[in-house]
């Protein structure tokens, strides 16, 4: 059961990470048209991303490790909210298992504590 909550946690603070610093990279026409689309304006993706950022590396940390799951969710709930008032449901049920990663995580618990 560690070695899931372990490979759990790498994964989540590596999307985490990624999804942090892909909002502060030059977006494509299909992010543009998608974040245009969820009603995302340009000023707003660097908050996100610094967020999510802020989330992978709050991941790694015992002391905060729940802030950062819930955090995490919250962000996801967020762009799921976003996509159902655009009427993209698509997206809102792609983004359940995502959901379902930090509720998942805060179950399992920090696996370095000791």
């Amino acid at each position: 059961m560690k070695i899931v909550s372990i490979v759990l946690l790498l994964v989540s603070a590596f999307l985490s990470l990624k999804h942090g610093w892909d909002a502060f990279q030059p977006p494509t026409p299909q992010q543009a048209k998608m974040m245009a689309d969820l009603g995302i304006t340009k000023s707003f993706v660097p908050v996100v991303g610094a967020l999510s950022i802020a989330v992978g590396l709050l991941l790694l940390f015992p002391q905060t490790f729940f802030v950062a799951n819930v955090l995490n969710a919250v962000i996801i709930l967020l762009i799921m909210a976003f996509s159902l008032r655009a009427g993209n449901v698509k997206t809102a049920l792609i983004e359940i298992p995502f959901l379902c990663l930090p509720l998942l995580l805060i179950w399992l618990k920090y696996p370095f504590k000791f």
